[in-house]
């Protein structure tokens, strides 16, 4: 009788146990946290979503609002952003991606261009450059549309940076990013798929670096436009520019060695953009620095070119890179002496004839100072909108 009593509380006490016990199993399965300590992934249960990407990590969405202690494991929830003033109506950020990018895209009066950038870190970092940046592209295409990919700047903070130009009623509209939705149809879902599963190596680069270089060709992909880094100043309307890929280095003969992608113009749907997605999708190596993004682009058209199919081309390096990362400081000096003076208004001029625009490898330059009377002031000066209180004055300070 005692045994059969010890026995029945044998199994009372273990079948709660085992309930429990799975409970805190299947729980902990669908937070399916991504380690990124030593560069190991783990497995992620399938109803994870990378949501943004931002301060070179990714920002993740689980069926959960928990946060883990260990900081080697990145958890963030959806937000459901909600505007102070208002107490019943919904927020746009509580709309899905594709229905606030769809709609801001058919604005009216229709957008004279559609302009897309990617932010990839804290909405602290972005600074007077990149500002400018943005009221260059407005100065040259004032009906034109922005839409900025990152989930820092989609949040009431990102949306007071860009008040000074918003409230002039230039069209600018910060959205965090569905890759879900943009790679939906191209050949990186598969390979998406994989990386929130954690079956792929995300490498040593950060991962972030590498989603934004993939980022740019879905949103020009889906939506077709203008892909411009935020570290590009546009000098002259995009307007004659069709299908344009930036050569960044050239021989004396003319002919390209290397392109970038900091700058992209294409059609919605073009084939050399599908070229690029596949192979991102087929050539990923996250240990290899530029190999998802410069080179990526340098290996397809080399290989593409002369197709019939293939109609694009590719601009000489003036067009979107007039200096070379090597000597970008010197664009940021004041004149020393008259001949300096000559050189930098030559410059200048050689800048307004043969340019669209102008890269400032940020990589190098974001702790530079602008100097007064140094060209790249001078190239501030003719692209500012806000040019009496905004990134040109400060800039030179």
């Amino acid at each position: 009788m005692a045994r059969q009593r010890q026995r029945l509380s044998f199994y009372l006490l273990f079948i709660p146990v085992t309930f429990f016990a799975l409970a805190v199993l299947l729980t902990w399965n669908s937070l399916g946290l991504i380690c990124f300590a030593g560069f190991k992934v783990s497995p992620v249960a399938a109803s994870i979503s990378i949501l943004a990407i931002a301060d070179d990590q990714l920002l993740l969405s689980a069926n959960s609002s928990k946060t883990h202690k260990n900081p080697n494991f990145l958890h963030v929830s959806r937000k459901a952003y909600t505007s102070p003033n208002s107490s019943s109506a919904p927020s746009p950020r509580l709309l899905s991606f594709s229905a606030r990018a769809s709609a801001f895209f058919r604005s009216h009066p229709p957008c004279a261009a559609r302009f897309h950038m990617n932010w990839i870190s804290k909405h602290q970092n972005f600074s007077q450059k990149e500002l400018l940046s943005i009221e260059s592209i407005f100065k040259f295409h004032p009906q034109a549309c922005l839409l900025i990919l990152s989930s820092s700047m989609d949040s009431p903070a990102g949306a007071q940076l860009l008040k000074p130009l918003t409230s002039l009623g230039f069209r600018i509209a910060s959205i965090t990013p569905d890759f879900g939705f943009l790679l939906n149809q191209t050949p990186a879902k598969r390979w998406f798929r994989r990386l929130q599963q954690g079956r792929l190596n995300p490498g040593e680069v950060p991962i972030a670096q590498n989603l934004s270089n993939l980022l740019r060709l879905a949103a020009l992909y889906k939506f077709g436009g203008i892909y411009l880094d935020t570290d590009v100043i546009v000098v002259k309307e995009f307007s004659a520019l069709r299908n344009v890929i930036g050569a960044q280095t050239a021989d004396f003969a003319g002919n390209w060695n290397r392109l970038n992608n900091a700058v992209l113009v294409f059609d919605k749907k073009h084939p050399l953009l599908y070229e690029f997605i596949k192979e991102f999708a087929l050539t990923f190596d996250g240990s290899k620095w530029g190999n998802n993004g410069p080179y990526l682009v340098s290996r397809v058209v080399e290989r593409v070119k002369g197709r019939r199919r293939f109609e694009f081309s590719v601009a000489p390096p003036p067009a979107f890179y007039p200096v070379s990362w090597t000597k970008i400081e010197g664009f940021f000096k004041r004149p020393e002496d008259r001949m300096h003076e000559k050189w930098v208004e030559a410059k200048l001029e050689n800048i307004r004839r043969e340019s669209f625009a102008v890269h400032l490898w940020n990589r190098w330059s974001r702790d530079m100072a602008v100097e007064e009377g140094s060209l790249i002031a001078r190239i501030f000066a003719s692209c500012c909108v806000l040019c009496n209180s905004s990134s040109s004055n400060q800039l030179s300070k």
